[in-house]
């Protein structure tokens, strides 16, 4: 299951993000630490296609992509040496797939920052600071251990060269998500937090939604990792809603979707997924897999069996279906297709995988 955590400071809105996000009912707290074992929820990949193949199938049931979030407790200064309980959500963070770091980008005075300070850039070093500063601890525990092993065995050379200068980065205070000169293969193996995909997310006043000037020049603060902007309080207000009175409100803002649609949709372009779909009278579904993986790839996260066995991949474009109005029209048209074992899924593929073991 793809799993991403939430993290920022105390009293940024991870929790009101949470909530919104899973419809759940994370405590929310104007104090640091409300949260000490994460939230977990699993939250649906938004996808209209699901909707339109449900209504041209008559499916009995609609399986949605999903992603696990979780609500990590707030980190502070020294968290990389045990401050505000810091190990023990370190040790949360290192098992996640991406993180998405919270900012607070609102004033408001009933609610308590833990520097008693706006201060987005600084909000930022913090928390990336403290990363740095786990990874750091972490790699320096590894490197002697690799020293030894390359005396056995020069070949792993390369491994030893790759940690040195994954120390030199963290040394010189740089997290590694935006380091090329360094083998992400091998840094894999290490475990460390800051290798993983980022997404910064800026909880804007909802007056701010429409502030051109600030989203500028808070991106900038970050550039070129992926940026989002919304309010937890307006995500809030949203899910209470029905769709047409959300959307209404959304209109206010001058949005076109939510800002927790936006946030399922990036994290699926940051980890560099995609999905293609199985339709029909049971099951409408989408399943999830790497961008550029192949026909029997995909097969095997059905079930490995139809990887094992795989013969070919009967494949019709979702437009092409919807166009065409049904299966055998569509087929009839010319637009159902055999791919072999070489074939690299499109995002719109329907499949249908023929197998024999």
């Amino acid at each position: 299951m793809l799993q991403i955590g939430i993290v920022g400071l105390p009293n940024v809105g991870k929790s009101s993000l949470f909530n919104a996000l899973t419809k759940n009912n994370a405590l929310v707290a104007n104090y640091p630490f409300a949260t000490i074992e994460p939230n977990v929820g699993v939250v649906n990949v938004p996808d209209k296609r699901l909707i339109d193949l449900e209504k041209l199938f008559q499916s009995d049931k609609v399986t949605h992509a999903t992603i696990n979030f979780i609500d990590i407790a707030g980190l502070v200064a020294g968290a990389s040496i045990g401050e505000g309980l810091g190990n023990q959500f370190l040790n949360h963070i290192r098992q996640t797939d991406a993180i998405i770091q919270v900012v607070r980008a609102f004033k408001d005075p009933n609610i308590t920052h833990v520097n008693n300070d706006y201060n987005p850039k600084n909000d930022i070093e913090i928390i990336n600071t403290e990363l740095v500063l786990a990874d750091l601890q972490s790699i320096e525990k590894q490197i002697p251990k690799i020293e030894k092993n390359v005396k056995a065995n020069p070949k792993l050379k390369p491994i030893l060269d790759n940690a040195r200068l994954i120390r030199s980065h963290l040394n010189n205070n740089e997290p590694l998500w935006q380091k090329s000169d360094i083998d992400q293969a091998i840094t894999e193996k290490f475990n460390l937090i800051t290798t993983k995909p980022i997404i910064y997310l800026f909880n804007l006043d909802e007056n701010d939604l429409e502030n051109k000037n600030l989203k500028d020049e808070l991106a900038n603060i970050v550039s070129p990792s992926t940026v989002l902007f919304l309010s937890a309080k307006l995500e809030n207000e949203l899910i209470t809603l029905d769709k047409e009175e959300a959307t209404e409100l959304l209109k206010l803002y001058s949005q076109n979707e939510s800002g927790l649609e936006q946030l399922v949709k990036s994290a699926y372009q940051t980890l560099g997924l995609q999905s293609f779909l199985t339709a029909g009278k049971k099951e409408v579904r989408a399943w999830t897999i790497k961008q550029n993986s192949t026909a029997p790839q995909a097969a095997g996260i059905i079930h490995g069996d139809f990887q094992k066995g795989f013969i070919a991949a009967e494949i019709v474009d979702y437009v092409d279906l919807i166009s065409f109005g049904s299966y055998s029209a569509a087929k009839q048209a010319g637009k159902v297709r055999l791919e072999g074992k070489n074939y690299i899924m499109q995002e719109n593929d329907i499949v249908d995988f023929k197998f024999n073991v």
